[in-house]
């Protein structure tokens, strides 16, 4: 009876540990992380709060284009390897950015993931190893699916940790600090 119980035990708890999320597929057969949120903020107050995250967030995007309701930006996330307690560089993803605004609620998605592996050059450094990207789509063979899987498994967390960032950007409201003007110093009155 008690190895029953622990048997049955153990198969709940790995089931549940193999429950992990995963990308959705847009129509293009593309993975997606794609979300909709209502807001009680105007549609130009959300662009320019999106085009501030954008351009204070330098390392991960590199170039965007703005609209009247939309912001496309092109980034890249570092995957790390994570060893006992030592981690390194594993490779980059680059993906697109997308958001759109309307009045009341506002869309993002992140899409075109792409996967450029590191490797250890001659001076310690880890650099790419090629120019040339792979999908995250494609289905790696047999020898490498377990380490696939967990690059995928990353480039999600790390996705949804940069949507959770991005959401909580927009809903603060942002003041910019103006600089104060530099008072002249007078000689003449003490």
């Amino acid at each position: 009876m008690k190895y029953s119980l622990i048997l049955l035990f153990s198969i709940l708890l790995s089931s549940a540990f193999a429950q992990q999320k995963q990308f959705t597929v847009d129509e293009r057969g593309k993975y997606v992380h794609y979300e909709v949120v209502e807001t009680k903020v105007g549609k130009d107050s959300l662009v320019s709060r999106a085009e501030r995250f954008i351009k204070s967030n330098k390392r991960s995007f590199t170039k965007f284009t703005k609209t009247d309701s939309s912001v496309t930006s092109n980034g890249k996330m570092i995957i790390d390897k994570t060893i006992l307690v030592a981690s390194h560089p594993s490779g980059e993803v680059n993906y697109v950015f997308n958001f759109e605004a309307r009045e009341g609620k506002y869309r993002y998605w992140i899409t075109d993931l792409e996967y450029i592996p590191y490797n250890r050059n001659r001076y310690g450094n880890y650099v790419a190893t090629t120019n040339i990207a792979t999908p995250l789509e494609k289905a790696p063979g047999k020898l490498s699916a377990g380490t696939w899987k967990d690059i995928l498994e990353s480039v999600y967390s790390k996705a949804t940790s940069l949507g959770e960032n991005f959401k909580k950007t927009l809903a603060t409201v942002q003041v910019e600090n103006q600089p104060k003007k530099a008072q002249s110093i007078s000689t003449k009155k003490w």
